[in-house]
């Protein structure tokens, strides 16, 4: 059983609200090896125009993933998650993920296809404050290996 076509266009309900805190961000700069001090010092955040610490541009994949497993979980799409490789990652940033944001993401289905026997899907994230400002638009494809 493959995944569902029909599934294209299919928009979840916001993930709940994701604090953004200025340790997670440190933790997650030294995570991928990024020294710069706006990821960590407030005082160099602000120095750059930022109310305080901001996120490496990467960090958004922290919401993101969250936001498709309500995808893969869904028994209508038909994602068996043993067979999932992370195939591709994009971000489109409005602004930069900043400490002290309450951010959630409404992830939509954009497309499914076939090829070599696999399919892939993929997703779309709007990454929002919980009031509805824009911040980044996360596109994921996840590569469902074929049975075989």
């Amino acid at each position: 059983m493959g995944v569902d076509p029909s599934v294209v266009g299919r928009t979840y309900p916001p993930t709940p609200v994701y604090e953004v805190g200025r340790e997670k961000l440190r933790e997650f700069a030294d995570a991928v090896g990024d020294p710069h001090p706006a990821y960590r010092d407030p005082a160099a955040a602000r120095a750059l125009g930022h109310r305080d610490v901001i996120a490496p541009p990467t960090f958004a994949v922290v919401l993101s993933m969250g936001a498709d497993a309500q995808v893969v979980r869904d028994p209508a799409v038909g994602v068996d998650f043993s067979r999932v490789v992370h195939a591709e990652q994009r971000f489109s940033h409005a602004r930069p993920i900043t400490a002290g944001d309450r951010l959630v993401v409404t992830v939509t289905v954009d497309g499914v296809r076939s090829a070599g026997g696999h399919d892939l899907v993929t997703t779309r994230g709007e990454i929002t404050t919980e009031d509805g400002e824009a911040v980044c638009t996360a596109t994921s494809t996840l590569l469902v290996r074929g049975e075989g």
